[in-house]
């Protein structure tokens, strides 16, 4: 039986047994499967989140990884379970436009899950986690073909505008994708595409604030300063030195950004 990694990344949170009951169904099914938690405090319901968070990951990860990522609002709808293929990993979960960001970068394919007999015996309504995507996964995990897990989709949710809008000649409209655990706002905004913010002025509006500096690093501003910082993910962030920018600036996940440059 072939030792695969699969990764979990839900918005279930810690506090209850919603995780560790998916780790257990999948352990029951492909015991050698090596299980990473990427993420499980995405904030409820925010696809986006979600889609950010997994386009953040799989790239870390070698081929044949299976990554099972659970951000579903609409569960127990009519929505499909999905399985794609990209970049030489799968990705199992809800179509809601969750790998959106994945399938954005890479070449990919789409099946809709349709053979139940993968799925756990009783399908409830309201955790497809446990009943649903995690055999699936754990079974892709084992060796399973992927082709059998149903048909070949080109009608699946192709997801949401992720991009920044040009709204004037140097005018950008843009949105947080998620405030992190220490409450900076990673915004859509990637810092590739703007290198003249460090040769000439600019203001970002986030909520009630026009902000203006950009440093590279957050102890290059004062303590309790809300600042633009190039970030880690590739993005601009909104950020307080030793402080929180999403309880400051009463922002988080869709919030609108303006970026103006002069």
């Amino acid at each position: 039986m072939p030792q695969r990694i699969l990764t979990l990344t839900t918005d279930f949170g810690l506090d209850d047994h919603f995780v560790g009951v998916m780790k257990g169904v999948i352990l029951g099914i492909a015991p050698s499967a090596r299980i990473v938690d990427v993420c499980h405090s995405v904030s409820p319901f925010e696809v986006i989140e979600g889609a950010f968070t997994i386009a953040q990951a799989y790239t870390y990860f070698p081929p044949g990884t299976v990554h099972v990522v659970v951000v579903d609002p609409g569960v127990g709808s009519s929505r499909r379970p999905i399985v794609a293929r990209a970049a030489g990993q799968y990705f199992v979960g809800p179509d809601n436009g969750v790998f959106c960001m994945v399938f954005a970068k890479e070449k990919h394919q789409v099946r809709a899950v349709t053979a139940g007999k993968y799925f756990l015996q009783d399908v409830s309504h309201t955790f497809h986690g446990r009943d649903v995507f995690a055999p699936v996964a754990a079974q892709l995990c084992r060796g399973l073909p992927w082709s059998r897990l149903g048909k070949l989709i080109d009608d699946y949710h192709r997801g949401f505008q992720v991009e920044p809008q040009r709204i004037g000649r140097r005018i950008w409209s843009g949105m947080v994708f998620k405030a992190d655990h220490f409450g900076n706002l990673i915004t859509n905004l990637e810092t590739a595409e703007f290198p003249q913010l460090r040769l000439r002025p600019f203001e970002l509006a986030v909520g009630a604030r026009r902000l203006s500096r950009l440093v590279s690093t957050f102890s290059d501003a004062p303590p309790g300063e809300p600042v633009v910082v190039p970030g880690s993910c590739g993005y601009l962030e909104i950020a307080v030195n030793q402080g929180n920018a999403a309880k400051m600036l009463g922002c988080g996940t869709g919030s609108p950004v303006e970026l103006s440059i002069y």
